[in-house]
């Protein structure tokens, strides 16, 4: 299902026609929290946008964070572009990058709103292909979480799990009509956000993606997906930092709705083909190994044909490599659940949270130590 729905889904051609009414202006919130090697030519991909009225609004806690150094050579560099530089935020909550935001989202002046992660990477046509998406009951538009092309182990293990176990539940999600919002790149109609709420009444969680989109939906309003996917670009890759993200993302899902914790790993490979080769010797008198082995082996060819839809090509590997970073991310995605049930607190960056059921968080004090 997956599969297919990628195909008539990702990619499409951008419609570069004038159009027969102006495109709405679009306020662009960056929330950024330090500086790793490719936070200069990420951001600078905003002012490069192909796209005729936007601002792009930064956002930075702190006045002596070095994100702010960078920030202001770009607003140097790009005079024509409408750029601002946001310091301190306003607290309304927990979550920091709410705060962080809260400034820059009461001063943007367009109605729709643009929220995108410090370390995503655009191309000049993504935000026209965004808004191209938007409809009259349409209030979300995101984008599917994705990788640039990089070099090394880590980077083909982040490429293979967001091309594959990521993309089948993100597109199965959409095409089933499921909440699969992920906010690290998401166009949203303000007037449906303020009818919310606005951007405070989602504070008090830290999967306040998910939340926006809850409330949105329940109001009558609709979601799509664009057609370009999201592109990750963080300067600083490591299988661990990946593994401490997935898992931090599973206790999220666990307290937002648990039973996770019971269906996921149904939809994983290795424990979903031991227990049908447990079940069809059971109930057939099949060999369970050949049935396991020919289980994970379409599985395999399932994931590269999928993994080559959303990458809209080849990936920049080769099979051997996609092989070693497959089998790592199915073998350890049983692991990470487990390490999200035994373990419930949320470390995010220099803060530690408890979630309650339900996904309201709290924050909890640094332990003192003697």
């Amino acid at each position: 299902m997956a599969l297919s729905y990628s195909k008539w889904k990702l990619h499409r051609t951008v419609d570069r026609s004038p159009p027969e009414q102006p495109y709405p202006g679009v306020s662009i919130l960056k929330p950024l929290t330090g500086v790793d090697p490719n936070l200069f030519s990420n951001l600078e991909t905003f002012f490069t946008l192909d796209y005729p009225t936007y601002e792009v609004l930064f956002c930075v806690e702190s006045e002596h964070d070095p994100a702010v150094m960078l920030v202001n050579s770009l607003l140097h560099k790009y005079p024509h572009i409408e750029a601002r530089l946001f310091i301190g935020g306003i607290c309304v909550g927990v979550n920091p990058k709410i705060n962080n935001m809260q400034p820059a989202y009461l001063a943007a002046k367009y109605p729709m709103i643009l929220i995108s992660d410090a370390g995503i990477r655009m191309r000049e046509d993504t935000l026209l292909d965004m808004v191209q998406h938007m409809r009259e009951d349409v209030a979300i538009v995101h984008q599917m979480p994705f990788v640039c092309d990089a070099e090394g182990f880590a980077a083909v293990y982040e490429k293979v799990y967001f091309g594959t176990a990521q993309a089948r539940m993100y597109l199965g999600a959409d095409f089933l009509g499921i909440n699969c919002h992920v906010g690290m790149s998401s166009l949203m109609r303000r007037c449906a956000l303020e009818e919310s709420g606005g951007l405070a009444a989602f504070g008090e969680y830290l999967a306040e993606d998910y939340f926006m989109a809850k409330a949105v939906v329940s109001r009558g309003w609709r979601m799509r997906v664009a057609s370009l996917p999201a592109l990750q670009n963080s300067g600083t890759r490591s299988v661990g930092a990946l593994q401490a993200r997935l898992t931090r993302w599973a206790r999220l899902r666990i307290a937002m709705v648990p039973t996770t914790a019971l269906l996921e790993p149904l939809s994983e490979c290795m424990p979903l083909g031991a227990g049908a080769a447990w079940a069809a010797g059971q109930l057939f008198g099949a060999e369970p190994l050949p049935f396991f082995l020919v289980h994970v082996l379409a599985w395999f060819l399932s994931d590269w044909l999928i993994l080559r839809s959303v990458q809209n090509g080849s990936p920049p590997f080769t099979k051997v490599q996609f092989l070693l970073g497959w089998v790592w991310s199915e073998c350890c995605a049983p692991f990470v659940l487990a390490a999200a049930l035994l373990n419930p607190e949320i470390s995010w960056r220099t803060r530690c949270y408890r979630l309650d059921w339900g996904g309201r968080a709290h924050e909890l004090k640094p332990k003192l130590k003697f």
